[in-house]
């Protein structure tokens, strides 16, 4: 990207645009349209409104709702106050809610109107929560709350290094682990993880990512750095994707899944989207022939892969238009490209904790200065997570060819991605271990066209016990998110063990990824 203006803390990029930008658009949510300068004055009032409240540095408030510029001037306003925001995933079940707002010790919870129901039903769960505001439609109190407050600007004792997001990645454990990252983390991650891509005058992006994912998060604050106008969709939907085409959205970010939506869609619907200049993707990997029908549907299109994850706050290696286009190498069309400024890596055995021969593959370790301080409340986890001399162990098994492309192979954690959301099979098999008619039960995820992955799961029942595949995927669904539901269950007599008596459930994935180049 051009050169961003200096910022130490994260609202040094939107106070920069306030000034000398002020009238410029900022962001675009349905009817309305914010000028940097009015932007602005929501956040100082918005963090006067949490003062009053009593939050202050080090507390934390969570916010439940879809897509919706509150949720960015709710981030920028814990900052200036030294606080932290946990935005929560909507699409989790009810349980998996209480869950995490009370993991994440949210004094304030900010609920989307359409989601107000789900929180009337676990009200009384919520220990820390010590106020409710509503967001959007008739019953909205968020606009009144803030217009009656006092604005406040960045306060004394505030650190770069303050925690401002908590963003909650699956837990290996079965239970979401909340990541924290600091301002320090955004600031360093928002001036390098943009590759070479330009915005210029008139230019407009996608902000259509959820932003409960450090994805949709980090790269909705590109446009404060870039002084670039964001138009904000709720959701990723049909309508809502064309409507922001048709605005003039010049760029995007997207998963893979969405492409796929698009190609299956037909020419028409590749070619409103060949309007964009930059395409960035990822949070899991495009399918080669998917990947292949962008690329041919639009050809002046700028093409940008990107890997990461939310423990980085966000991107680690890009892959860049040259490389998408070089003929010569068409094998790194599935690479996950270089490693961005600031970030070194190593490949590691992951049992040895050496690092392997050159080309060889092992666990993908990094170092930077984006990376998180560790796990919310998790000392254990964060010990594993992180070494003492600051690296940071990725989970991802990968290589690294001569000319310095990582390509992703396959995890060492129990990990799922379907469509951009991480799935970890003990979560799902906690939940499936419920049914009265469950013996044993592995979840692996295995090749989808359109998603990447999908969740299966391959179960054994109790002798003299039936159920069938329906029933068990519908049991899921009525505990757990969508998304993390199997969509497929095989049932078989027993499981496959070593002599230890872990399952293998490389031996389950094997027939489905056999013709797959990699194993994600």
């Amino acid at each position: 990207m051009a050169d961003l203006p200096a910022a130490t803390f994260l609202t040094d990029f939107h106070a920069y645009r306030a000034e000398h930008q002020p009238d410029d658009p900022c962001w675009t949510y349905l009817e309305r349209t914010w000028t940097w300068a009015e932007a602005w004055d929501d956040v100082r009032a918005f963090a006067g409104a949490l003062q009053a409240e009593g939050i202050g540095r080090g507390d934390r408030i969570a916010f439940l709702d879809k897509n919706n510029p509150a949720t960015l001037t709710a981030t920028q306003a814990v900052c200036l106050l030294g606080a932290a925001n946990a935005i929560v995933n909507w699409r989790l079940a009810g349980d998996e809610l209480d869950y995490v707002i009370n993991d994440a010790g949210a004094r304030i919870l900010f609920v989307g109107h359409e989601l107000l129901p789900s929180i009337e039903l676990i009200r009384d769960k919520l220990t820390t929560v010590e106020r409710i505001i509503v967001v959007g439609g008739e019953s909205d109190e968020l606009e009144a709350w803030v217009a009656a407050a006092s604005p406040v600007e960045r306060q004394d004792d505030v650190d770069p290094h303050d925690t401002c997001l908590v963003m909650y990645s699956s837990g290996t454990t079965g239970r979401p682990k909340g990541v924290m990252l600091s301002q320090h983390n955004m600031v360093v991650h928002t001036r390098y993880a943009g590759g070479d891509v330009e915005y210029g005058e008139g230019d407009m992006m996608l902000i259509a990512m959820p932003m409960f994912h450090v994805g949709g998060s980090s790269y909705a604050l590109f446009g404060p750095a870039t002084g670039t106008h964001g138009f904000i969709i709720r959701e990723v939907d049909a309508t809502l994707l064309a409507g922001a085409m048709m605005a003039g959205v010049t760029h995007a970010f997207l998963v893979p899944a969405v492409v796929a939506g698009l190609l299956q869609a037909g020419p028409q619907a590749m070619g409103l989207f060949s309007r964009l200049k930059v395409f960035s993707y990822g949070a899991a990997p495009m399918p080669l022939p998917v990947l292949r029908g962008a690329l041919e549907h639009w050809p002046t299109t700028t093409f940008m892969q990107v890997y990461g994850m939310t423990e980085m706050a966000g991107v680690v290696t890009i892959l860049d238009d040259a490389a998408h286009r070089d003929a010569d190498h068409p094998e790194r069309l599935v690479s996950a490209g270089k490693p961005i400024p600031g970030v070194e890596g190593r490949v590691v055995d992951a049992i040895t904790l050496e690092d392997v021969a050159p080309g060889e593959s092992g666990e993908l370790w990094w170092r930077t200065e984006q990376a998180t301080s560790g796990y919310l409340g998790r000392p254990e986890a964060t010990e594993e997570l992180l070494t003492p001399d600051g690296w940071l162990r990725s989970g991802d098994i990968g290589r690294v060819d001569d000319e310095g492309f990582v390509f992703i192979e396959d995890r060492v954690k129990d990990m799922i991605i379907t469509g951009g959301e991480n799935v970890y099979s003990p979560e799902v098999e906690r939940v499936l271990a419920e049914h009265p008619a469950v013996l044993e039960l592995a979840v692996i995820g295995v090749p989808d066209d359109r998603w990447g992955e999908t969740v299966k799961a391959v179960v054994a029942l109790k002798p003299d016990q039936s159920a069938s595949a329906e029933e068990l995927i519908a049991f899921a669904r009525e505990r757990l998110a969508h998304y993390k539901a199997p969509s497929s269950i095989d049932v078989i007599e027993a499981l496959p063990r070593n002599p230890s008596g872990k399952i293998l459930k490389r031996d389950l994935r094997k027939p489905y990824w056999a013709d797959r180049d990699r194993q994600v």
